[in-house]
């Protein structure tokens, strides 16, 4: 077992959250590299032989520009908020087929007191959404088993409130559905809160491995309805 991740990583995020300007990121970017950056990539580059036993199609990507490690650059382009840098640490592993966060993937989110896991699509386009809301129509005895099973909901919680779901079910599917909540969605991901202590210890690899693998059933359905492989 290997520790990726220390106590520092936190201490980092909270200073930058303090100073979030260039003058302090310039000064303290080599620090950003030893503490949070490198550790990150060999993060990913072991938990790849990991995630290949779920399924070869997700990558780990060690590329720091476009890798599955996000950039600290924040796009400020449109946002009101022009703090340039993210005070998270962000891991997507994405499908092969994907080619942003839209896609299916598997997600680690490192933020003081907001520490989580994810899985799914977020905010997929409208007619990805259609197909996921018409196989879950479809097959709502797979869907009970890989969404709403015992095993997946003491890890994971899909949604997050009524602000993730439409309004009403389209008229298209059975409103009397036993999950008509689901078909609902508009984004079909599931998370699962972390603590920093979780994070920070020798088996966090192997302990977050074995929440991904309770998501599997879950992802593969999503795969499949979009059309792609698992």
């Amino acid at each position: 077992m290997t520790k990726y991740f220390t106590r520092g990583v936190f201490d980092f995020l909270k200073e930058l959250e303090a100073n979030n300007e260039k003058a302090w990121w310039e000064a303290n970017k080599d620090r950003y590299i030893t503490t949070i950056r490198e550790p990150a990539l060999d993060f990913v580059e072991d938990f790849g032989e990991k995630l290949a036993k779920i399924s070869p199609h997700f990558k780990a990507d060690t590329r720091t520009n476009g890798g599955s490690l996000m950039r600290p650059y924040r796009d400020v382009r449109f946002s009101k908020d022009k703090t340039p840098y993210k005070t998270n640490v962000g891991i997507q592993f994405r499908h092969e087929r994907g080619k942003d966060v839209h896609a299916p993937g598997f997600y680690l989110h490192i933020q003081p007191g907001e520490n989580f896991a994810g899985v799914g699509l977020w905010n997929p386009e409208p007619k990805v959404a259609r197909a996921i809301r018409q196989a879950i129509n479809d097959e709502p005895e797979r869907w009970k088993k890989v969404a709403h099973s015992k095993g997946f909901t003491g890890v994971w919680t899909v949604g997050d409130g009524e602000e993730s779901r439409l309004k009403r079910v389209p008229k298209e599917l059975d409103e009397n559905h036993p999950f008509p909540d689901d078909l609902r969605l508009k984004s079909f991901t599931a998370g699962s809160r972390l603590t920093q202590r979780s994070i920070t210890s020798d088996g966090f690899a192997d302990d977050l491995f074995a929440q991904f693998k309770k998501a599997a059933g879950y992802t593969q359905f999503l795969c499949e309805a979009i059309g792609v492989e698992f």
